[in-house]
């Protein structure tokens, strides 16, 4: 989630008000149909915060069966480790990257995020980006903490930059978006937003966001730019997948102490064309301690990972 340290001095009087919601399940798909795997991956500093991190974030990356990780937080180096290890393919730019099974053929940047045109054993080809959006403000404090209004957690949004940063990389990917509605490569867009999904803080899921509902933009604009959300398609009641990425070890606000800190979905794998979304699930492995006892945890980050499966 956040790019350096995520302890942040918030006011937290009202924080009880919030629970958190929802768990991460993990596993393979289980159906056959699906082909083409793909992972939104928020790496915790490089995996420098548990031990042996980059050999844990190996093994989850093999267990999983995917084809490409959209990753973020890799300190400028983890991606093409990881490339080295399994051999894979990778494209690091600064703290995101793209790390694939299938050879990566052309490649794209926007201010926060990367993207690449891969290409399939079969001689299909797929285009996927991976994103890092601006950490703070934190829209759900504002809300949980800071009750502010919608209308001022929606300002706070737009002077975050996630707005502007989200709109210039969908307007890099609009070409991408436009082939793939004509029978082009389905184009894939990861990403650790920062900021939940209007999907999820709805009228049927308020109790599990302080009561509110908010049209997040970040969301909204990936879905005017004709991208769908894997994971609502899989999950689409978000009351009873909450489908929570942040944070399988900040329970409390200081990890194990503190008031609850506000649980939500902000990472995501969105699609557009023709790839069909088969499954999609929130993953952690083992049962991460909360921080500060992390150190030894099996699960080597502090997000769940998104994972998805399609086939076209």
């Amino acid at each position: 989630m956040r790019a350096g340290s995520r302890l942040m001095a918030v006011p937290l009087a009202a924080a009880l008000l919030c629970t958190a919601a929802g768990s991460a399940a993990a596993g393979l798909p289980g159906n056959d149909d699906a082909t083409f795997g793909v992972v939104s991956l928020n790496a915790w500093h490089g995996g420098t915060q548990v031990d042996d991190g980059v050999a844990k974030t190996e093994a989850f990356v093999r267990s999983t069966g995917a084809d490409v990780f959209g990753m973020q937080e890799t300190e400028g180096t983890l991606a093409d480790e990881l490339a080295g290890r399994l051999g894979w393919h990778s494209y690091q730019t600064g703290d995101v990257a793209l790390l694939s099974r299938y050879p990566i053929v052309e490649r794209f940047q926007s201010r926060v995020g990367v993207g690449a045109r891969l290409q399939l054993d079969d001689g299909r080809q797929a285009v996927v980006w991976s994103v890092h959006l601006n950490y703070t403000p934190y829209g759900p404090y504002d809300a949980c903490f800071d009750h502010m209004t919608p209308q001022q957690i929606l300002d706070r949004e737009e002077s975050s930059g996630r707005v502007a940063e989200i709109r210039e990389t969908l307007e890099k990917m609009a070409p991408q978006i436009e082939q793939s509605r004509d029978g082009g490569a389905p184009v894939f867009l990861t990403g650790d937003f920062n900021a939940p999904s209007h999907l999820d803080w709805t009228e049927g899921a308020r109790d599990s966001h302080c009561g509110y509902t908010v049209q997040w933009p970040t969301s909204v604009a990936v879905a005017e730019a004709g991208l769908a959300d894997s994971f609502r398609e899989a999950n689409p009641d978000p009351a009873a997948t909450p489908g929570n990425t942040w944070s399988p070890v900040y329970p409390k606000h200081e990890g194990s102490t503190g008031a609850n800190e506000p649980q939500d979905r902000i990472d995501f794998v969105h699609h557009a064309g023709s790839a069909r979304t088969v499954s999609s699930t929130a993953e952690v492995r083992g049962e991460p301690a909360p921080v500060p006892d992390h150190a030894g945890n099996e699960w080597p980050t502090d997000h769940a990972a998104v994972v998805s499966f399609f086939d076209w």
